[in-house]
């Protein structure tokens, strides 16, 4: 049937439209207006998607769109075309993607009510989803890297959103070139997989190694590799993680959206979609889980002492994403997407629960200035301790499902694996250790207002209030995803996923040694809460004090390893002493002022010939007529000798 080909489209141009109409009509329409485009567009995107997957329910066949495709690139045998796809792994995150995606975009109406670029903002937000679906859909790496690129700038606009703000502007600028260097690597993949397979289609790719898998092992692990570090951009993993943090200057809802449920969980799509080369190039996933693991025990170290409500959500990210890496890593496709659809879910709450925090306080982000709002908040409280139980891991909610069968897998997965899975373990206690100590010192105890180290009383306190119900309904329903999203189980997940993912990616099952491996985290978890409550929950001074005595490790993790630092001075200062000292003196003496002085130069010769010719000497006019005579007549005569019929022959000949 045709309706395929309409179909699919439809769900990546419907944000678009919104983008158009808000982008290019909305600063002369009422917010009211801005408002009903911003949520109708991503809305009627849902709406097809949960159209698919009520037919995918109801037992029928997917929409798929790839046959026929409308030719894009055609040069000789190697075509390109729009090719959109539509299976199990894509159904799952376009779910993802447009219905957290509309809830964050609902929830984001409240929250920016009073700013001003009202409609600037939801027109980069209707943007950002748009590419975000094209790389979802795309059925090759070119229409995928169209997304991948689109969904960088789409970030540096809404990072940057605040204008008048020199940091929002400076971390737009590090998460965008930052992602350029990932982004050649995915760059260089490509051309090596049209060298090899002459196609950049996933389906054809699959279908030769399928056929005839003459790729080599070498060959596999390069093209792997190159991908890997487009995915390291993507996904903030060592060592391209450090625009992430800084990404924080956006609204809150940006780092929603971002954190959650789009950009950052493209690395790992990219990874689960092109398993089949994956799967010949063990070296790389091997790379892919130690990258993980490490990104995730480092990540979530810096997260144990941030005061910024912001950031230690950021961190943890990071960390979480470090899991997924880890799954994919092992080999546990579907364990790794598991993930990726209960994080957006408990992390996209989490950002919204902080950022109605930060709305009801009047901007506060120092979680030291905080405590005392359960009773003031009460829905984001609950909302928001369904989200910290959820990833730190509690059965039943949904954290636990997924993390554990990401752990389960890297713990069968050889002795390299059960390395692997002790660190990811020691990852988990210190998730739920600073997950509850923020939870503690915003919520708990009393209030800090008039604590603050800086001397300055901060009255917002006095004002604390709760967020208004068009932002407390994503918060309600995200908190019901945090809680159930996971109960779908693994074993049906990663059967569903089998089509798409590879039957390779469910973890085996274990008997008895899962039930003990699940129990342990569970364990882990509660130790990392009991840690909390001891240090944060009866208002002692244990936390200072431990930071006293172990002062020179307290301060490695306050300035984050001082990554940031090193970047600047080995990296950023050298290549702005060359841009200002290389190119810059030397490219303007040699290029601006080596121009100017060859024109003058030049103008000056000529002007003194023309000076010289322009005597006003009767004299040099009879001079410069004789020479003039007399080359023409040597050119008549040497025409003559040569056989020319005229003296424009004559010419002709002596300039050739």
């Amino acid at each position: 049937m045709n309706e395929p080909m309409l179909f699919l489209p439809l769900i990546a141009l419907l944000p678009l439209a919104g983008f158009l109409l808000n982008g290019l009509f909305g600063s002369r329409l009422p917010k009211a207006l801005v408002s009903t485009i911003a949520l109708l567009f991503p809305l009627l995107s849902f709406a097809l998607v949960a159209r698919a997957a009520w037919m995918v329910h109801a037992g029928l066949a997917l929409p798929v769109a790839e046959a026929n495709a409308p030719t894009w690139i055609a040069v000789g045998t190697f075509h390109v075309g729009f090719q959109f796809v539509l299976d199990q792994l894509t159904l799952v995150m376009l779910l993802v993607v447009t219905g957290v995606g509309f809830l964050i975009h609902l929830y984001s109406v409240g929250y920016m009510e009073h700013e001003s670029g009202y409609w600037r903002f939801f027109a980069y937000l209707n943007l950002f989803l748009f590419f975000m679906t094209v790389l979802v859909l795309a059925g090759n790496f070119l229409l995928m890297f169209v997304g991948w690129e689109g969904v960088g700038l789409a970030s540096y606009l809404l990072i940057g959103f605040y204008i008048d703000r020199k940091s929002a502007g400076d971390a737009g600028i590090k998460a965008f070139v930052t992602n350029r260097v990932g982004d050649f690597g995915f760059l260089i993949a490509m051309f090596l997989l049209i060298a090899h397979f002459g196609t950049l289609s996933f389906s054809r790719i699959t279908a030769q190694l399928s056929a005839h898998p003459t790729l080599t092992t070498g060959a596999a692990t390069l093209i792997c590799l190159c991908l890997v570090l487009g995915a390291v951009g993507k996904s903030a993993q060592i060592p391209l993680y450090v625009w992430l943090p800084d990404a924080m200057e956006g609204p809150t809802p940006v780092s929603a959206l971002i954190h959650a449920a789009t950009m950052v969980t493209a690395g790992v799509y990219m990874i689960a979609r092109t398993h089949a080369l994956f799967d010949l190039a063990p070296a790389a996933l091997t790379v892919v889980a130690v990258i993980g693991t490490a990104t995730a025990f480092f990540a979530a170290t810096v997260a144990i002492v941030q005061t910024d409500i912001k950031r230690v959500l950021a961190y943890s990210t990071i960390s979480q994403l470090g899991y997924m890496f880890l799954g994919c890593g092992v080999g546990a496709y579907s364990a790794a997407v598991f993930h990726l659809m209960t994080h957006a879910f408990f992390k996209g709450l989490l950002f919204l629960a902080a950022g109605s925090v930060i709305h009801g306080l009047g901007g506060e982000q120092d979680i030291r200035r905080m405590g005392g709002l359960r009773k003031t908040m009460p829905v984001t409280f609950w909302t928001m301790t369904a989200a910290v139980l959820a990833i730190s891991g509690f059965f039943p909610f949904a954290g636990f499902f997924s993390k554990d069968a990401i752990l389960a897998a890297a713990f069968q997965h050889g002795s390299t694996g059960k390395l692997l899975w002790m660190v990811g373990l020691v990852t988990a206690l210190m998730t739920s250790f600073y997950m509850f100590r923020l939870w503690y010192l915003t919520f708990l105890g009393q209030s800090r207002a008039h604590s603050a180290s800086d001397g300055h009383d901060h009255e917002h306190h006095h004002h604390a209030h709760e967020s208004p119900w068009i932002m407390l309904l994503p918060l309600v329903l995200l908190a019901l995803l945090s809680v159930c999203g996971g109960w779908i189980g693994i074993d049906r997940f990663a059967a569903f996923l089998a089509p798409a993912t590879g039957m390779a990616s469910a973890a085996p099952n274990a008997g008895h040694t899962e039930l003990f491996l699940s129990v342990l985290a569970v364990l882990v978890a509660a130790l990392g809460w009991f840690v909390a409550h001891l240090f944060f929950g009866r208002r002692t001074s244990a936390a200072d004090d431990a930071a006293q005595r172990l002062a020179p490790l307290h301060r490695v993790l306050e300035h984050k390893y001082w990554i940031d630092e090193i970047y600047t001075s080995l990296i950023i200062r050298p290549i702005q002493w060359f841009a200002r000292f290389g190119l810059g003196w030397l490219g303007e003496l040699t290029l601006v002022r080596g121009s100017v002085w060859l024109l003058v130069g030049v103008t000056g010769l000529c002007g003194e010939l023309l000076r010289r010719w322009q005597s006003g000497n009767l004299r040099s006019y009879a001079a410069w007529l004789a020479i003039g005579a007399a080359a023409l007549l040597i050119f008549a005569l040497a025409g003559t000798l040569l056989g020319m019929n005229s003296l424009a022959d004559s010419i002709h000949w002596a300039v050739r």
